[in-house]
């Protein structure tokens, strides 16, 4: 089994983990009721997507 011969110095280690942070979610107002949503989904508050009423929403 190989073995580095070198110690990982911290600039090498931290460049490498340079693309592992985790990103922020995108949200949206809903154009219909008003509710942050996320882009490109049916609203789960008022079931709008794209002007139309897609899904039916109980109420509770």
């Amino acid at each position: 089994m190989a073995n580095p011969k070198r110690r990982t110095s911290k600039r090498r280690k931290n460049q490498r983990r340079a693309h592992d942070a985790i990103s922020v979610v995108a949200t949206q107002n809903c154009p219909n009721c008003g509710e942050t949503k996320r882009p490109h989904r049916v609203c789960e508050a008022c079931g709008y997507y794209g002007g139309e009423q897609v899904v039916e929403v109980q109420n509770d």
